[in-house]
């Protein structure tokens, strides 16, 4: 039990909607602090940055790098308990 979540009890497909929602989760919040950031830095230097860095080297490799960890995780999890019943 995490939160309230039995992740050892999840199906196939929640086990997929839960590893998706936490990668896109991991997306939207890394961008969000990236552009923060961005204008932290913009309001500081007078310079104006690229902000489409904040989604491109932030956002999409912290948002991939959490989903295929939660996959593995939560798949491994999912595994172990078909072998248990079968």
């Amino acid at each position: 039990m995490l939160l309230g979540i039995p992740l050892g009890e999840l199906g196939w497909f929640q086990t997929l909607l839960m590893s998706f929602a936490t990668g896109f989760a991991a997306f939207f919040a890394t961008t969000f602090l990236a552009i923060m950031s961005l204008l932290v830095y913009m309001m500081v230097t007078s310079k104006h940055p690229d902000f489409a860095l904040s989604y491109k080297d932030a956002g999409l490799p912290v948002g991939l790098v959490v989903l295929v960890v939660s996959l593995a995780y939560l798949g491994s999890l999912w595994v172990k308990r078909k072998l248990r019943k079968g």
